[in-house]
Formats: structure tokens, C-alpha cells, sequence
């Protein structure tokens, strides 16, 4: 586990002994809407799970929608509209989304789960005793890339026409002002909505603000030591792997946990649905882990949940958090538990992991929405740009202040990224914050008093909301 990543997620090389997850048509489909419960607490506010219809994208029946997760006041004058990075989910948002509730008044946020999420079959999660049956034997709905070939249009273009309509219906006709942001690659995604040219109309006129979060533009993944491949070579040959079938991005199989498209994120949600259920009981999946991942001595749940997503095991920056550590010496039953000693206790984690619905992994990645997002990091409206139909027309005429937070991910050059695109727009002033003691998925799930990224970024968004520079 101490291969570098080879992109925004994880590790290139995979390990050895990776447990295959094969998907049945026998499951039960997908949940294309759900009802979420109030949150803990009540600056928590309202939450809600709901849809949003969208253009017709090519795909199955019940997939012409996305979803957004809002938490918050319905009554808000302002809505921060957050897009998840490469993988992630609306879920990655919940526990930020409520300390940012309870720190600015008359904020609403919608976290968005792309179209892609309705392929995903959670019902494992919601009406069965033995999820890790229904995952690990094979029960629920997996998709193939043979039966997927819409998968290879979805690229940038349907994503930010449906994040169009997400951001009109969080407008609400005027009424609202809207602060669009996102996470790593939703960061790239919520920057290059604001310099679209939608029928000739900018993406960033109906937009407030800007918030990146450890993510970007203009060089803002240099630092991470896996550049943009953007050249046009690099562009053809990944076009035609497209074309030849290949519509999955399958980055996160490297992680080990199986070579499915699906498989990584599927292990995640079963661990974290445990930990979050049955924290300290002997962890259900310990013996099904494979070998070369599996710590020796028997643990707990939450224990398990934490050598999958602990930066002490060697996880790269991308895809772990400061958490703890396995305790030194195990209970009277022989098992040892998690002790918490990070910024990112485990029971966030799992909290946000388990769901059901939302989740936190995106269980189907678009190669082509891949593609799109690497050539927008140039954002300017470039000839290879144009080709693929990107319409990054207005990225010289941003005027709307821009909020950017960078961890240790990528040791600088997303802040640099921020101060390229202020100096080549007239963005009327720019908030540039870091914390070098976060890892790249801590700002989503930190404790509260020790999150830099919620503190900032309420303190910015409070900015927006009254005016005041």
C-alpha cells in the first residue's frame, strides 16, 4: 500500500490479491429517489433527497434525472450548490454541509449526485440484513461496458447541461442568489460552468460566487505529481479506447479491492455501513478482505474502516484522512478497536460512507467526462478544446468572488491555479486559504472545530451573502 496514485484517485500499479466483486442481474435495481431523515441536531436543519429532471442522455429508463441532497432552511435566500470530485457522491457533503448551515444563517446547500449515480443498485443497504451478501456474493445490478455504450457521450458537455438545470432550480427563478463550488474535479467542473457558454449565455451570470475546494484549473493538480493529460495524442488515444468500448474510467480498481469498475467503492460502503451500525463489534467483512490488505489479528468494524481510509497505511493523499490508529492491545475477546487521535474521527467517516442513499462513491465513472476535464484545465477556449466540444468561452469575464482551499494534496498549486484564473478574469477579489494538515478527502469529513475548509468557507460565503468584500 505505498504505491503513489497515478491520478486524482489511486494507486496505478493495484496489489495483489484483489477480490473481484461480479454483479448479477438478479438484484434489485437501483433507487432512483429517497427521503433522508433529519440530521443530529438541529442546526442540521431540513434534509431532503430529491430529483431534478434533466436532458435526455441515452440512458436506461429513470436515468434522465440527478439528485441533489439539500440540508438547510427551504426558506434560504442563498443556496451553495456542491459538485463532488472524481468518484464521489452527494454524501461526500452532508456532514460539511450542516456545520456550514449552523455557521451562516439563510444558507441552503444542495449537494449534487450526477446522473451516472442512478446506474448504482444501494438497495443491498436498505431492505436486506446481510449487505456484504447481497455485494460480496454477487446478488445486486452490476452494469457491463458492452451493455453501457451511452456512457461514452457523458461526458463534460451532459454534465454541465445538467448541472444547468440544478443551478436554476436552486436560482429559483431570481429569487436566490446561488454559490456554485465543488470538490477536487468538482471544483474543475463548478469553474468550467461559470466560463461555459450556454446558447450565449455565460454560466457565471447566474452565479453569486465561486468556491474551489482542492481542486481546479490552470495547473491546479501539478503539485500532486500526476499532471493533465491533455495533449492532443494523449486526447486521441483515449478516444478511441472510448470508442472501442472502454467507457469506464477504472482508476479506483488499482486500489485492490477488486477489478470491476464498481468494486472499490462498493468495499468502501460495506465498511463504512458497518463501522457506522456495529462500530466496536468483531468487523464482519475481516475475513473476506483480500489477503494482501488484511491486517493479521482480528479488529473491529470501525478498525477495519480505518485501514481503509487512514493515511497511516500508506493510502495515497487522495483517497485517505487523519483519523487514528488500530489500538496497541486488543480486548478481552482478542480483538483490537480504533483509537481516535486525527482531525477525522472514524465515526464521521462511516457515517458518510454507509448512506444507503446518497452515498459517497460514484460506483461508475464516465472515461470520456475524464477526458473533457483534463483539456479544461487550460480553460480557455482552445482549438482540441472546441474539437470535443467544450464551450469555454468567458473565463476572461468572471466577475463574481472566488473562495479556493487547498490541503497538502497538492503541496501548493491549487492556490496557484486560483491566483492564474483571478489574474486573467476580473474577479473582484479572491479568498486563497490552506491547511498543509489535511489530506485530500479530510475538508469533507473532519470534526467540526478542527475543519480550516468549513470555517473558511462559511466565513467566505457569509461574505456573499451580505455583500461585504
Amino acid at each position: 500500500m505505498t504505491k503513489r496514485p497515478a491520478r486524482r484517485a489511486v494507486l496505478s500499479g493495484g496489489l495483489a490479491g484483489g477480490l473481484a466483486l461480479v454483479g448479477a442481474g438478479a438484484g434489485g435495481g437501483p433507487a432512483w429517489a429517497a427521503e433522508v431523515g433529519r440530521g443530529s441536531g438541529e442546526a442540521a436543519g431540513v434534509e431532503a433527497y430529491v430529483p431534478v429532471a434533466v436532458g435526455a442522455g441515452g440512458g436506461p429508463v429513470g436515468s434522465d434525472r440527478v439528485h441533489v441532497l439539500t440540508v438547510g432552511p427551504r426558506d434560504a435566500g442563498t443556496v451553495l450548490v456542491l459538485v463532488p470530485g472524481m468518484f464521489g457522491a452527494a454524501n461526500d457533503f452532508r456532514l460539511m454541509a450542516r456545520d456550514l448551515v449552523a455557521r451562516v444563517p439563510g444558507v441552503q446547500v444542495w449537494a449534487v449526485d450526477r446522473r451516472e449515480e442512478n446506474l448504482a443498485d444501494r438497495t443491498g443497504f436498505g431492505g436486506t440484513a446481510d449487505p456484504v451478501g447481497y455485494y460480496l456474493d454477487g446478488r445486486y445490478r452490476a452494469w457491463e461496458p458492452a451493455e453501457a455504450g451511452f456512457f461514452g457521450a457523458w461526458g463534460l458537455e451532459r454534465a454541465l447541461e445538467d448541472l444547468r438545470c440544478v443551478v436554476l432550480a436552486a436560482r429559483g427563478g431570481g429569487r436566490r442568489r446561488v454559490v456554485l463550488g465543488g470538490h477536487s474535479w468538482g471544483a474543475t467542473s463548478a469553474l468550467a460552468y461559470a466560463a461555459w457558454d450556454f446558447a450565449g449565455r455565460a454560466g457565471y451570470r447566474d452565479l453569486a460566487g465561486l468556491a474551489v475546494l482542492d481542486g481546479g484549473v490552470r495547473g491546479a493538480f501539478e503539485g500532486t505529481g500526476t499532471p493533465v493529460r491533455d495533449s492532443p495524442e494523449e486526447v486521441r488515444e483515449r478516444l478511441a479506447a472510448i470508442a472501442g468500448g472502454q467507457v469506464f474510467d477504472m482508476t479506483l480498481s488499482g486500489v485492490g479491492l477488486g477489478g470491476r469498475a464498481e468494486s472499490t467503492q462498493i468495499w468502501y460502503q460495506l465498511a463504512g455501513w458497518y463501522a457506522h451500525h456495529d462500530p466496536e463489534g468483531r468487523s464482519v467483512l475481516q475475513e473476506r478482505v483480500p489477503e494482501a490488505l488484511r491486517v493479521p489479528f482480528p479488529v473491529t468494524n470501525a478498525a477495519l474502516l480505518g485501514t481503509f481510509v487512514d493515511a497511516g497505511f500508506g493510502w495515497p493523499n487522495d483517497i485517505s484522512v487523519h483519523s487514528g490508529h488500530l489500538a496497541a492491545e486488543a480486548d478481552g475477546s482478542g480483538v483490537r478497536g480504533w483509537v481516535d487521535d486525527g482531525i477525522t474521527p472514524i465515526g464521521r467517516v462511516a457515517e458518510a460512507y454507509a448512506g444507503p442513499v446518497p452515498g459517497v462513491w460514484e460506483w461508475y465513472w464516465p472515461a470520456r467526462l475524464s477526458v473533457d476535464l483534463d483539456v479544461s484545465d487550460v480553460y480557455a477556449d482552445t482549438d482540441l478544446a472546441r474539437s470535443l466540444g467544450l464551450r469555454l468561452r468567458h473565463a476572461a469575464g468572471l466577475d463574481i468572488p472566488l473562495y479556493a482551499f487547498q490541503t497538502s494534496y497538492s503541496q501548493g498549486t491549487v492556490v496557484e491555479g486560483a491566483r492564474r484564473v483571478v489574474a486573467e478574469s476580473r474577479i473582484p477579489y479572491a479568498v486563497h486559504e490552506t491547511d498543509e494538515g489535511m489530506n485530500h478527502l479530510d475538508p469533507l469529513f473532519a470534526a467540526t472545530e478542527h475543519n480550516t475548509a468549513t470555517r473558511t468557507l462559511a466565513e467566505f460565503v457569509g461574505r456573499v451573502v451580505t455583500g461585504v468584500r
